[in-house]
């Protein structure tokens, strides 16, 4: 039986920067598990191939959500990465931090060091920052490339001249001092090419020689003696495959993502006892907060039909696409460099609200009614809105104690009143800006939600037929203090009452942030190194107001 100083479970945004950093020491032995195969395949590095990924089961965990009371009747695809790089191997590519009053909020919730200024250092360190920017808020050396969208399209400048229209600024960097405003999107995409967290974090770290990465290695649970966690079982190859032990000296660290890692407690026996109990699994902890308090962002994506410009629905068939595969191949430029939006804006519902609650995003394209990542054959835009942050909470629960089956993720989008209002607050946002003068040139006619839909309820409706996650999922071991009944971690994200363990990724968030979560995973990831090593924290950055 092989023994490490530290277990990382999963090799996803989180467990990448992790195994980057730890790392770091060379006296350091790290064995890291990933269910996935490596990350070899083209249409991972292919920005454009994300939408080949994004059913592809190879690298793919194609999750299905429970049916909600608010999706009219249908269980929603949730993707998630199953490979080295995890999620951001197969992501649209986006970079968006959030809000200072996000991570505000977690320390308010009693998690000390979480603050904005406490974490900002982190997300500076991460990157390199190319293109306009703050040094206040960017950082220029770090391993992480952002850029900003390079691709200039008429229709995207007309949308962000609509936005502009309706009163909202141009922001030339949502990741900065402040996010409303409307600008091209920032990617994590360098020289054509996607910028994941194996490649820039695990991939240069390997090179270091003690980290040892294993694939296809399902981890079907952590082994204790009593409450300290001193390894993990897992099995090479899937369901009948070999099985192995591996041990960890210093700390087992759970980085498999908000739907795997309460999935894997409750395995190992962590989690409410009831759940546990019906599931013939043994209670080793009870802690009734792992896999509740779900948070996902529920997007309708109102689409119009264009005339007079060709989009990227017809740009992607036949001779057009050769051309740009040629011109890709020879430039690392054109329609296979991008990512699926181009444009981002964030605004307000309504004339009370503090900060921006709605996000909006932008691209000259549409989608099959119904079939996610499949694009239409007329010529469409579409703009996606969300809120940014809902107050609806699910739950990842055990199906079985089969730790091949598939877990229970039920998000229960638009349960919250609130919501329900800002959803429709964001429809008719997404039809003014379609239906704004500098787009008028190309607007034909409101495919979805159409022009019958008129009423709030009617709009409500709409959502609820043809709404979608963001892929943004977090909040299912959440981060608090110990008489909080809905915490599983502390603020050092060690799981509360048990020794050794730590669960390290999107799924310890208290609550959903004002962004996609990518970011802000590997935030989490890198401020969490420094815990693991018992470092100083980076010294908090002094804001004004």
């Amino acid at each position: 039986m092989d023994t490490f100083d530290y277990v990382i479970i999963g090799a996803g945004s989180a467990g990448c920067v992790l195994a980057n950093r730890l790392s770091e020491d060379a006296a350091t032995k790290i064995c890291m598990l990933e269910a996935g195969p490596r990350d070899w395949h083209p249409y991972i590095h292919l920005p454009a191939g994300f939408i080949k990924t994004f059913h592809m089961r190879s690298v793919n965990w194609a999750y299905q959500q429970e049916v909600g009371p608010w999706t009219g009747g249908r269980s929603i695809y949730a993707p998630r990465g199953k490979t080295l790089g995890g999620s951001s191997s197969i992501n649209g590519h986006i970079y968006n931090r959030g809000q200072r009053q996000d991570f505000n909020t977690w320390a308010q919730l009693g998690n000390r060091g979480w603050g904005y200024s406490d974490v900002l250092p982190y997300f500076k360190r991460l990157e390199t920052r190319i293109g306009p920017g703050d040094d206040t808020y960017r950082g220029r050396d770090g391993n992480l490339t952002v850029t900003t969208m390079d691709w200039k399209d008429p229709l995207c400048e007309a949308f962000m001249e609509g936005a502009i229209s309706l009163g909202i600024p141009r922001n030339p960097d949502y990741n900065g001092a402040i996010q409303e405003g409307v600008s091209y999107a920032q990617r994590t995409i360098k020289n054509g090419l996607r910028v994941s967290a194996a490649t820039a974090f695990l991939h240069p770290a390997l090179k270091r020689g003690n980290i040892d990465v294993r694939t296809h290695a399902h981890v079907t649970e952590i082994v204790f003696e009593g409450k300290r966690a001193v390894g993990v079982r897992y099995r090479r190859g899937g369901r009948n495959g070999s099985l192995h032990e591996v041990r960890a000296a210093k700390e087992v660290i759970l980085s498999g993502g908000a739907y795997n890692s309460p999935q894997l407690l409750q395995l190992s026996g962590i989690g409410s006892p009831e759940l546990l109990q019906s599931h013939g699994i043994a209670v080793r902890h009870a802690l009734p907060g792992v896999g509740e308090g779900l948070q996902d962002h529920y997007a309708p994506r109102s689409v119009a039909r264009v005339k007079n410009i060709k989009t990227i629905n017809e740009r992607r068939r036949g001779l057009s696409l050769v051309g740009e595969a040629i011109k890709w191949a020879a430039t690392r430029r054109g329609l296979l460099s991008l990512s699926p939006t181009m444009v981002y804006c964030f605004w307000h519902s309504g004339e009370t609200t503090e900060s921006s609650d709605l996000q909006l995003t932008f691209t000259p394209a549409s989608y099959k009614e119904g079939v996610q990542g499949t694009l239409e054959d007329l010529p469409g835009m579409t703009v996606t809105s969300w809120q940014q942050r809902p107050e609806s909470r699910g739950y990842v629960r055990v199906r079985s104690a089969d730790p091949f089956a598939a877990p229970i993720i039920q998000t229960n989008y638009l349960t919250a009143e609130l919501d329900r209002r800002i959803v429709v607050a964001g429809m008719k946002l997404a039809r003014r800006l379609l239906k704004s003068d500098p787009l008028k040139p190309y607007y034909d006619y409101e495919d979805f939600p159409g022009p019958d839909v008129q009423t709030d309820e009617e709009f409500l409706q709409a959502a609820t037929k043809r709404g979608t996650t963001t892929f943004h999922p977090g909040c299912t071991c959440r981060m608090g203090p110990a008489d909080a009944s809905w915490a599983v971690v502390d603020d050092q994200l060690r799981v509360h009452g048990l020794e050794s363990l730590r669960v390290i990724d999107a799924s310890i968030m208290p609550r959903m942030i004002s962004a996609n979560l990518n970011a802000s995973t590997q935030m989490i990831a890198d401020k969490a190194s420094d815990l693991v090593r018992g470092k100083t924290p980076l010294e908090a950055v002094r804001l004004q107001g």
